[in-house]
């Protein structure tokens, strides 16, 4: 059976029963369950559903803007165009930090058969690579069931006793002149945290989020290296950044 028929019944199932595991559709459809992982990549990355650990969801059933699951539909072409650019930035042996961010969790489809070794805070990040061949080191201290992450004083302690290569971040507003800003203190502690941990620092984040300032102005932008966006930023807006010695990938 072809791609389309196959994505034809995968949304029919989806549609039908709000989510779906990967053994089933193998099974539905007479085909690999590789073929099937595959598909809901595919069809993830167009916004067709939800990809979850072992299967797939309903885009529609995250309705509610406080669940993270609803976070990381919004958008999601741009987000994994952005996490396929900071995929390859990302290379065999490395340690990795990858905070909570909606966008950032968008990264694990893309770095499942790498073979690298990753500390995070997020527990959607942790669900998601349980079974991959990326080695887990989930931060300890208090969980925010909100965000769905571990925060706090303890878990910034945890995570300055690592040191990465890389640290992708995500931020809620970036500016050139003001620097980074979040709608929260714990969040810009976490941030702050695993930057400070890093040899090279990726800011994910789309091009709504640039030149914005939020609530809570938390370090200025030469924190960061490395700014990963999308084609719709305004190539002036990025320029500024360049001439602060950013290096910008879209």
């Amino acid at each position: 059976m072809n791609f389309p028929n196959r994505k034809r019944i995968i949304l029919q199932t989806v549609e039908e029963k709000g989510s779906v595991e990967v053994k089933e559709l193998a099974e539905l459809i007479q085909t690999s369950e590789i073929t099937i992982r595959r598909d809901l990549t595919a069809m993830a990355a167009d916004g067709l559903i939800y990809r979850t650990h072992g299967g797939a969801m309903k885009v529609g059933l995250a309705i509610n803007p406080v669940q993270f699951a609803n976070k990381t539909a919004v958008n999601s072409e741009n987000k994994d165009y952005i996490c396929r650019l900071a995929a390859q930035e990302i290379n065999e042996g490395d340690i990795i930090f990858m905070d909570c961010g909606s966008t950032v969790f968008r990264l694990c489809q893309f770095i499942r058969n790498k073979r690298i070794q990753l500390i995070t805070n997020s527990l959607p990040v942790v669900n998601e690579l349980l079974d991959s061949e990326v080695k887990v080191n989930l931060v300890g201290g208090e969980v925010d069931s909100k965000r769905q992450a571990v925060h706090g004083l303890i878990a910034n302690e945890h995570v300055a006793r690592y040191r990465a290569h890389k640290a992708f971040l995500g931020v809620d507003g970036i500016s050139a002149q003001h620097g980074l800003s979040a709608h929260s203190e714990s969040e810009a502690g976490m941030t702050l945290a695993m930057a400070s941990q890093a040899d090279a620092v990726y800011m994910l984040c789309d091009s709504t989020k640039l030149e914005k300032d939020k609530y809570f102005h938390f370090a200025p932008l030469s924190l960061i290296q490395v700014i990963v966006t999308d084609q719709a930023a305004n190539p002036d807006v990025l320029e500024l950044y360049r001439e602060r010695g950013v290096r910008i990938v879209n």
